[in-house]
């Protein structure tokens, strides 16, 4: 099979990522990662918006490995649509040490459903980025959130913070814990006591069964790219946002790498960096036992955490 070609300009995960300077707890979690192919394996689906590098579950869990992270949750990525078979083989071959969030379409079957579950599959992701996915009927999507309840599994959205004002009911309807990527993407442009965060911040404190990933400094911060061994405290516009949401909701944040960070534009981060991003948001010891061990084992691993 001949491998399909990058969407131009694609820029590949960085292969060099430094040692961490922070020590995580142990049982740290990478709550927010993904796995691309291999293509010649798991080919991307037909639809998709983007054409990435491979990112195979073996250099996961290296980087895994090398970050010092003991497990990690790994999240159906949009170029491959609805098909988690290259997701579910990285779960089969975790040893336990990886769940999942799968796309999943009105079409899937109970059986499907509960092989999922038995792999490690404990949410489903519903993608409202309309740069990356067609859009799907709500009516798909609630219904799809009631068949997943009773297998306790949680809902997770990705969504640019001008859309939530239109989603709001739709989210807070929902019957299941209700994941946001990336803190609802926030201008950091804008106050972080203004009125769009501030909305965000609303959203949290009305609906105790919202929770937030304080992930993705590199895709949201306007104050460019760090030098990739230089700069030890990068992305220091989006630490007043991330703070203030492990400071307010201290039991429903997340933290991830989003290796092999898809759809960035100017740099590639290195993911010992992010790593260290970690302290500047989370400054003691008991806020990332939280963040990186208690949260995402109640909510991923409930019978261990």
């Amino acid at each position: 099979m001949t491998a399909p070609q990058k969407t131009p300009g694609w820029l590949d995960w960085y292969a060099g990522p430094s040692t961490p300077r922070l020590q995580l707890p142990p049982g740290a979690v990478d709550a927010h990662c993904h796995v691309f192919g291999p293509a010649d394996r798991f080919p991307y689906a037909p639809e998709r918006k983007y054409t990435p590098c491979d990112a195979s579950r073996e250099q996961l869990f290296a980087l895994r490995d090398h970050l010092g992270f003991a497990r990690n949750v790994i999240v159906q990525a949009t170029c491959h649509g609805a098909d988690n078979s290259a997701l579910l083989d990285a779960l089969e071959h975790s040893q336990g040490r990886a769940r999942g969030v799968v796309t999943v379409r009105r079409s899937v079957t109970d059986g499907e459903l509960q092989r999922m579950h038995a792999l490690g599959v404990r949410g489903v992701r519903f993608n409202f980025v309309r740069r990356l996915v067609d859009f799907t009927p709500k009516a798909e999507l609630e219904e799809i959130a009631q068949r997943i309840q009773p297998l306790g599994w949680h809902v997770v959205v990705y969504f640019e913070a001008a859309d939530l004002p239109e989603l709001w009911s739709f989210f807070t309807a929902l019957p299941t814990p209700v994941v946001v990527d990336h803190m609802g993407r926030p201008d950091v442009r804008q106050p972080v006591d203004g009125p769009e965060f501030g909305r965000f911040i609303r959203l949290m404190q009305e609906h105790p069964n919202v929770w937030s990933k304080v992930s993705c400094p590199e895709r949201l911060s306007m104050a460019g790219p760090p030098a990739l061994h230089g700069e030890r405290r990068p992305y220091r516009d989006v630490v007043p946002f991330a703070r203030r949401l492990v400071e307010q909701f201290p039991d429903r944040v997340l933290w991830g790498t989003d290796w092999p960070h898809p759809n960035l534009k100017d740099h590639m981060p290195d993911d010992g960096l992010l790593v260290d991003f970690i302290e500047q948001i989370a400054p003691t010891p008991a806020q990332r036992q939280q963040l990186l061990v208690r949260n995402p084992m109640k909510l991923y691993w409930p019978d261990e955490g």
